[in-house]
C-alpha cells in the first residue's frame, strides 16, 4: 500500500464498535475498512485526489463513529438514504457534498467502492410521484449518479494521488 498521511483524527474506536454500527445499518463492513476506520476515525488523508471516469475528485473526510460530530456515519446515512440508491452505504464525504460509498447492490459479501454525485440527485419518493415511475425505475434513475471507483477499500486508498 502506498504511504498515506492521515490528519485530524477523531478519537479512535474499536473494530467491534464499527462492526456493530455496520450491522445496525444492515451491512457487514469489509475488514480492511474496519481496521482503517478504527485507527483513523473521522480523519482526512493526503494524498487526497482520486479519479472517477477521468475527472479528479477529492477525499474529504472519512466518516466518523463519534455521535457528537456532524459527519457521524449513521447520521450521514440517514440524511442521504432517501436519495441514495439501494445498497449504498457512505464512508467518505467529499468537500462538495458528494459521497464515496460501499455498494452492496450486487456484492453483499464483497462491496465495491463507488462515488455518488449529489448533483441532480433527488429524493426517490418525490421522483416516483412527479414522474410516475415504479420503484425499479426510480432505482435505475438514482444509479445514474453512481460511478465505479475500486473493487475494495484498499484498492481505493491505493488510487489516491497528488
Amino acid at each position: 500500500m502506498r504511504k498515506l498521511n492521515w490528519g485530524f483524527v477523531d478519537e479512535t474506536v474499536s473494530e467491534e464498535f464499527i462492526r456493530k454500527i455496520g450491522k445496525e445499518l444492515g451491512y457487514e463492513f469489509p475488514e480492511d475498512y474496519i481496521k482503517c476506520a478504527a485507527k483513523y476515525n473521522g480523519a482526512n488523508v493526503e494524498p487526497e485526489v482520486f479519479d472517477v471516469e477521468g475527472r479528479e475528485r477529492v477525499f474529504g473526510t472519512l466518516l466518523t463513529y463519534d455521535k457528537s460530530i456532524g459527519e457521524y456515519i449513521v447520521n450521514v446515512y440517514n440524511d442521504y438514504k432517501s436519495t441514495l440508491p439501494k445498497g449504498l452505504v457512505p464512508i467518505v464525504l467529499d468537500p462538495a457534498g458528494n459521497l464515496v460509498c460501499f455498494d452492496y447492490n450486487n456484492n453483499y459479501n464483497s462491496p465495491i467502492v463507488v462515488f455518488w454525485e449529489h448533483e441532480n440527485a433527488g429524493e426517490k419518493e418525490i421522483i416516483m410521484e412527479e414522474e410516475g415511475l415504479t420503484v425499479d425505475e426510480v432505482e435505475k434513475v438514482a444509479r445514474e449518479n453512481v460511478f465505479y471507483v475500486a473493487d475494495t477499500f484498499t484498492d481505493f486508498l491505493n488510487k489516491l494521488h497528488d
